[in-house]
């Protein structure tokens, strides 16, 4: 007989009764929260995780409160469907989650472009909307286990709403234009630090101050110390300009020429403005890693050391093609 230590899968099969007419509501919400999908009707299917079979295990629990008939069993699969094509059933569904995040994001973005970020009442009603929104992405990621499509998009543009509610759009007295930086400066730019924000950190202390030192603070508002120079921030000396990207300002400020720079800067900007202009290939696995960084919850500062490693490679990648 085969070990149960070895099952892939978790099934539930429930039969409800008739009443209460809300369970059936319940337990269909309940089972989209965990991530199950069904293989027919009334068993449902979940990988064989500790947390799976939690939620299952509750789930049958408050089925058989109400008189229903309820079972979780772990499963092999060993005739009549492939376990592939049950991850393609969990892929799928995770893909259209993230799909329907994606477009609620796209709306956010549209509401806050431009000018009307300033807009105090509109930008707390689309903070609030945001907050939402991103509590449902991580919900997805959370159920996502075999790495469905879409989670880079929709990454993508939760940051995109996020850089427009805090102003990169929105520049200081100093635009940026052919500034010469201190050494050993104080450079300033919002927690939470995402493609843009790490790609200029690493961009500043690879070719313009090794000796750079990062500071994160919350954004808006923020009043800058003495001898600070703050990047991708509202009011920042170096931030979004004429739909440019961060990175690609202090490319231009700072007057750095190498051409192993441009390529990457194409890249940052489709994955942080996410209009497509460039359609680099490499975007799509850069936009990867860079949230697995941030799906990791690792502090900023272990974002932009991580983030150095994977802009270093990508530099000599783009470097040693041009010789």
């Amino acid at each position: 007989m085969r070990s149960t230590n070895s099952a892939k899968w978790l099934l539930l099969i429930h039969q409800l009764p008739a009443k209460p007419d809300y369970l059936r509501v319940k337990v269909r919400r309940r089972l989209h929260q965990l991530g199950a999908v069904a293989l027919k009707n009334s068993v449902y299917v979940l990988p064989a995780t500790p947390p799976g079979r939690a939620g299952l295990g509750e789930l049958a629990r408050d089925v058989l409160r109400t008189g229903g008939e309820c079972v979780v069993c772990e499963a092999q699969i060993v005739e009549g469907l492939a376990d592939g094509a049950i991850e393609d059933l969990l892929r799928a569904a995770r893909e259209s989650e993230y799909a329907a995040v994606a477009q609620a994001a796209r709306r956010l973005a549209a509401d806050v472009r431009g000018t009307r970020v300033r807009d105090d009442a509109r930008r707390r009603r689309v903070a609030q909307a945001l907050e939402r929104v991103r509590a449902r992405f991580d919900q997805v990621v959370a159920r996502d286990a075999f790495g469905a499509r879409g989670r880079e998009t929709a990454a993508g543009l939760l940051s995109l709403v996020e850089d427009r509610l805090h102003g990169v759009e929105d520049p200081g007295a100093k635009r940026g234009a052919h500034v010469e930086p201190p050494r050993g400066a104080t450079w300033v730019t919002r927690s939470g630090v995402m493609v843009d924000r790490i790609a200029s950190a690493w961009l500043i202390r690879r070719f313009v101050d090794p000796a750079a030192r990062f500071k994160f603070v919350s954004g808006r508002g923020y009043r800058p110390a003495p001898g600070e120079l703050r990047f991708d921030m509202a009011g920042a000396e170096f931030t979004h300009r004429d739909a440019r990207c961060t990175f690609e300002v202090l490319v231009e400020s700072l007057r750095l020429r190498d051409s192993a720079l441009k390529p990457i800067a194409e890249i940052v900007h489709d994955l942080d403005l996410e209009d497509g202009k460039y359609e680099r290939p490499e975007a799509a696995g850069v936009g990867r890693m860079i949230v697995g960084l941030a799906i990791a919850r690792q502090g900023d500062e272990a974002r932009l050391a991580q983030g150095a490693t994977l802009f270093d490679h990508l530099y000599e990648s783009f470097r040693r093609h041009d010789r």
